[in-house]
């Protein structure tokens, strides 16, 4: 996300903590952050701590005038933000605003608000449930308010239920979702991520140290576009999105299924999982015990599932990897016109800052006409969405 101004407001719940980790993490991304404080909230969370976290004051009082620059305080900060985000939301507070109201300061803001807004309510699971509750949701959604549904777990009276705070990652990327244009509205994008295991036997397989971060980066950037998303995932220890239709799968074979059975209905075609490209030509059905000799291992090609896409390709775009060690370039290119692809992204597993396991990547992308774009090392997010560009406008393209 480019640097924005970000309004948070923080009712008086329980979770209203969460609000701090919420706030240093649009902080790290490098947004300006400016928080409202309900007088409930104040009681959970002070104000010197999230002064400490934005360096701007905290504004708490509709009548402080100190607390307007220019008139009055509720309209300054609803025409400074970019966007706003509640974080947590009280079933109070959600009424309040559903109902028009505009009795605090938070909630005079909102009602004054013209920019994309998220509300995340947390509160005990009968309070969720409750039928009132329920319609002031309706209300806010039918109002254009981007409402993150609660989740199921432990909630502070110790029991388990619906009604728990999102985790605040996963309230900055619905913050993030709803402030993204939605270039990919209409496309329904598969996306590979993560390694195969190829089993030798029930305690031993063959794989790669494939971590899955850019799969995923790119399934979260095209959730974010507004393309619906199949993410078809090998072992990894990352989080799915929220959004993504998400099918688990550990051997090469079973991608290969998986991948065919979701191809037919989908725009495009992202494939950045590591599929083994041999397989134990047997598996040992009981674990293989040291002899104290030599072993060896027969292996057999895994299904080329790329080219077997490439085959029937019709109208779809499709997006290949090449991770290489040795002549990315020529290998890119080889691998590009053998597979029919319309883009290959190719990356040296050697160079600093690329590959497995890092948070960043340094690539090429290497069109179907041959002309090659170099990208310098980025965060993978940000690679995501240069890969997406290519994929928005090729759709584009055969549509038109």
């Amino acid at each position: 996300m480019q640097p924005s101004r970000i309004l948070v407001g923080v009712s008086g719940g329980v979770a209203a903590f969460k609000a701090c980790l919420l706030v240093r993490r649009l902080r790290r991304d490098g947004h300006e952050v400016r928080v409202i404080l309900t007088r409930s909230a104040a009681r959970f969370v002070g104000a010197p701590t999230f002064h400490a976290l934005t360096s701007h004051r905290v504004y708490d009082d509709m009548w402080d005038p100190s607390a307007a620059e220019g008139g009055e305080p509720h309209v300054d900060l609803s025409a400074w933000a970019d966007a706003a985000i509640v974080y947590p939301a009280t079933a109070d507070l959600v009424a309040r605003v559903a109902s028009g109201r505009s009795d605090d300061l938070l909630a005079a803001t909102l009602l004054c608000l013209e920019r994309p807004l998220v509300v995340c309510p947390a509160m005990h699971a009968r309070m969720y449930r409750n039928f009132f509750f329920g319609e002031a949701l309706k209300k806010l959604r039918l109002g254009g308010v981007t409402v993150l549904e609660a989740e199921v777990g432990e909630l502070a009276s110790g029991e388990v239920g619906e009604g728990r705070l999102p985790e605040p990652d996963a309230a900055v990327e619905a913050l993030y979702t709803r402030m993204t244009a939605k270039d990919l509205g209409g496309l329904r994008i598969l996306v590979t991520a993560g390694p195969t295991r190829e089993h030798l036997d029930p305690v031993r397989f063959l794989s790669n140290p494939s971590t899955g971060k850019m799969g995923y980066a790119v399934a979260r950037m095209a959730l974010r576009r507004g393309a619906r998303v199949s993410l078809v995932t090998g072992p990894t220890d990352l989080v799915p999105p929220r959004g993504a239709e998400v099918e688990r799968v550990e051997s090469a074979a079973q991608m290969a299924a998986a991948v065919h059975r979701a191809y037919e209905g989908c725009d495009a075609v992202v494939m950045c999982a590591a599929v083994a490209d041999f397989a134990p030509a047997e598996v040992s059905p009981r674990k293989v015990h040291k002899t104290g000799g030599p072993v060896s291992v027969e292996l057999r090609p895994t299904e080329d599932i790329l080219r077997s896409l490439g085959e029937r390709k019709g109208h779809r775009v499709l997006v290949g990897f090449a991770m290489e060690t040795d002549d990315l370039e020529g290998s890119a290119r080889r691998k590009r016109a053998a597979k029919n692809l319309d883009l290959v992204v190719g990356n040296d597993v050697t160079t600093q800052g690329a590959g497995f396991g890092t948070d960043t990547n340094v690539v090429i992308l290497i069109g179907a006409t041959g002309t090659i774009e170099r990208l310098p090392r980025l965060p993978k997010e940000e690679v995501a969405h240069r890969i997406l560009d290519r994929v928005a406008a090729l759709a584009a393209e055969r549509r038109s």
